[in-house]
């Protein structure tokens, strides 16, 4: 499930068919990709019927006003809980950590991304410190949260 919400001004909405193709690239058809823009909630037996959620990049204070609002929170975090898969891109990943009231709260750090260096690779572990840097080229990957915590850079692997 590919959601644009987060893309709400020219600039993030010119990126979306550049996201669009990327998943195209990684062998994903065209026809399983549903876009879901959080204009309603979704219930969680929805929810479980995709593999993974795809929450683009724009910003991040639209994305959780449009997440909190819709009441799309509930049966995100509870798809997470039961082992769901999201992927969450520049604002679609913040949304996660404690950059802004209402956040999602799986990441008990400021979250800053596009940096021009990521400030820890590997493993991570607890407590986090205040703010994580993360490049273009990095990615974080939350398991079991918040106990298995791991950073990758292309830039530093």
């Amino acid at each position: 499930m590919f959601i644009p919400t987060a893309a709400n001004d020219a600039d993030a909405i010119a990126v979306l068919p550049e996201c669009m193709n990327d998943l195209i690239k990684c062998g994903i058809p065209k026809e399983q990709i549903q876009v879901f823009d959080l204009h309603r909630n979704m219930h969680i037996s929805e929810l479980h019927t995709f593999d993974v959620v795809y929450l683009c990049g724009g910003s991040t204070a639209y994305l959780l006003e449009r997440i909190n609002g819709s009441g799309f929170r509930e049966a995100l975090l509870a798809y997470i809980a039961g082992n769901g898969l999201v992927i969450g891109v520049s604002a679609g990943s913040v949304v996660f950590a404690n950059n802004l009231p209402g956040n999602l709260g799986l990441l008990d750090a400021k979250l800053l991304v596009h940096c021009k260096s990521t400030n820890m690779v590997g493993k991570v572990t607890y407590p986090l410190p205040q703010t994580v840097e993360l490049s273009n080229t990095a990615a974080m990957l939350l398991r079991t949260i918040p106990t298995d915590v791991e950073v990758i850079d292309g830039e530093n692997n």
